[in-house]
């Protein structure tokens, strides 16, 4: 994976974060309807398909190139993803019953699900907050949701990779039976990025006249699908497919043709900006851009339960978009000084667990 190919998967990590963001920050009773557009064209939900595309690629090249084992993987993934969960459920739940008991008309149970302390934790930690049959939102963090897809992924991924034989279908099946029809449904755009890999490694890359289309094409594609309605269209087509009880317990899953739809042109997009960088030396990425990057998964994940406190809490200014810019800026400061005590401090903690870990082997019994 050249630097060049990098750079770009770090500008679209924190594009795609920030959009989550933004199209949250969007709910009038955040910013009073002054930027409904965003949430008209549902930008939040294609960010976090880009998001299952981009793991997808990057966990298949982390289990080819560096996880040389199935201990490896699960710890480095475990280690990744509760660096930030871990702290994102804590301090969420904290600000969420000082919020409620402060301001408790803004905490309704649209947006607000009160799950006690035990509860929140044990399904925010064991990740199966959408698994089949379960699902629950976690406090006022509704885009907890897409962990308990990643988490899946990562697992029946990691199935598939490092076991071989009887075990591997056995636990595939269990996995499968376990996560569930919503999960399953968005699996393909995941796919997509262990596709996109697959190619990488092989070096299967488009040919150079393809390359614009795929590079500059696609994203105008991607435009002109919203501008005619075509992701409204196949939800509505969805909706005459199946029975309306099944479309709503279909949860964060309702747009899968949409998704994966998207999905597909998003991973042929990838292809093409890496053959573009293939043979280009990389611009200088300056420190920038991927420092933005290293903290995008807390701005991400920690983003709404401060949105959720913040919203009623600040006072106005008495200039709306003044109100806006504050709300916005001020969510935006405090997810990237949270990431810089949990997120970028990763490396130390796995330093830290393996040394504990060396230390209780060494121990006499």
């Amino acid at each position: 994976m050249n630097k060049g190919f990098s750079n770009y998967l770090d500008v679209l990590r924190f594009g795609a974060a920030f959009v989550v963001l933004i199209s949250h920050f969007a709910y009038p009773r955040f910013t009073e309807g002054r930027h409904i557009w965003v949430r008209e064209l549902n930008l939040g939900s294609d960010a976090v398909v880009l998001f299952f595309v981009l793991s997808g690629l990057v966990i298949a090249f982390v289990a080819q190139t560096k996880d040389h084992g199935f201990r490896s993987f699960a710890f480095n993934r475990a280690t990744r993803i509760l660096s930030v969960a871990i702290p994102a459920l804590i301090l969420g739940y904290a600000l969420d019953r000082t919020g409620a008991a402060l301001f408790p008309a803004f905490y309704d149970s649209l947006f607000y699900n009160p799950l006690p302390l035990a509860e929140h934790l044990a399904r925010g930690l064991s990740f199966t907050s959408e698994w089949g049959g379960m699902q629950t939102r976690l406090g006022s963090n509704g885009p907890y949701w897409s962990l308990s897809y990643e988490v899946a992924y990562y697992a029946l991924f990691a199935i598939a990779w490092y076991l071989t034989g009887a075990l591997r279908t056995v636990l595939l099946a269990l996995g499968v039976w376990l996560v569930g029809l919503n999960i399953l449904l968005l699996m393909p755009a995941w796919l997509m990025g262990v596709w996109v890999w697959r190619c990488l490694d092989r070096g299967l890359m488009p040919r150079q006249r393809l390359i614009p289309y795929l590079v500059f094409g696609l994203p105008l594609a991607y435009v002109g699908a919203q501008i005619t309605g075509l992701p409204e269209g196949l939800r509505m087509l969805t909706s005459m497919a199946l029975p309306l009880d099944t479309l709503n317990t279909l949860r964060f899953s309702d747009e899968f043709l949409w998704n994966n739809l998207l999905a597909v042109g998003f991973a042929l997009h990838l292809l093409g900006v890496a053959a573009l960088t293939r043979r280009r030396a990389a611009g200088p990425a300056g420190r920038l851009i991927p420092w933005l990057a290293g903290g995008s998964f807390s701005l991400y994940l920690f983003h709404y339960p401060l949105l959720q406190f913040l919203g009623p809490a600040l006072p106005g200014t008495g200039t709306a978009l003044l109100d806006d810019a504050l709300l916005l800026g001020l969510v935006t400061l405090i997810c990237y000084a949270f990431a810089g005590v949990f997120e970028r401090t990763l490396k130390d903690q796995r330093t830290w667990l393996l040394s504990r870990t060396a230390e209780t082997k060494k121990a006499p019994s």
